[in-house]
C-alpha cells in the first residue's frame, strides 16, 4: 500500500500547492472547502474503500496530515489551534471517517443495485493467515474518536516542500 498512499499524498500536496492562492484568498470559507473537497480530498481518497483498510497507521496519518494542512491553510489558523477545533468548526470529517462513509455508500449501492453480479461484492470472510484486514471491515470497525489523527502537529513528510 505504500506506493498507493505515496501517490495519493503527492497528488494531494501538488493540488494544495496549485490552489494555495485560492485557499489564502478572501473567498468565503464555504467556497474554499468545496474547492478542497473537489480537488484535494478527491485525490486523497481516490478508490480508498478498496485500499484504505490495508494501510498502516503511519500511512493513514500521512493522509490525515495532508488534510490538516489544507484545512489550516483554508481557515488561516495559526499553529497553536489544534486540528480537532478546525475539523469541528469546518464540519469536515477526518480522512478515516470520510473513507468509512464512502465504503458504506459503495457497498450499499452494490448490494441494492440492479446489477446482480455486484451483490455481495467483497464479502466479509475470515481474515487471511497473514492477518491483513479486508475492505468490508471498514464497515465493522468502530467509529474513530474525535481526537484520532488530529493532533496539533503537522510534521513534514520526507521529500515534500
Amino acid at each position: 500500500m505504500i506506493p498507493t498512499v505515496n501517490k495519493a499524498v503527492h497528488h494531494a500536496a501538488a493540488a494544495r500547492q496549485k490552489l494555495h492562492s485560492e485557499f489564502t484568498s478572501r473567498l468565503p470559507t464555504k467556497t474554499k472547502l468545496m474547492v478542497y473537497g473537489a480537488y484535494v480530498r478527491s485525490r486523497l481518497t481516490y478508490a480508498a474503500p478498496a485500499w484504505y483498510a490495508l494501510c498502516s497507521a503511519y500511512q493513514a496519518r500521512r493522509l490525515q496530515i495532508q488534510q490538516n494542512r489544507c484545512l489550516r491553510l483554508i481557515v488561516g489558523a495559526p499553529r497553536y489551534v489544534i486540528n480537532v477545533v478546525i475539523h469541528r468548526d469546518t464540519r469536515t470529517p477526518t480522512v478515516e471517517e470520510y473513507v468509512r462513509h464512502l465504503a458504506r455508500t459503495m457497498f450499499a449501492r452494490a448490494d441494492k443495485g440492479a446489477c446482480t453480479h455486484l451483490h455481495g461484492i467483497a464479502p466479509l470472510h475470515a481474515r487471511p493467515p497473514e492477518g491483513r484486514p479486508l475492505p468490508r471491515e471498514l464497515l465493522l470497525s468502530p467509529q474513530p474518536s474525535p481526537n484520532t489523527g488530529n493532533s496539533g502537529d503537522d510534521e513534514d513528510d520526507a521529500g515534500e516542500a
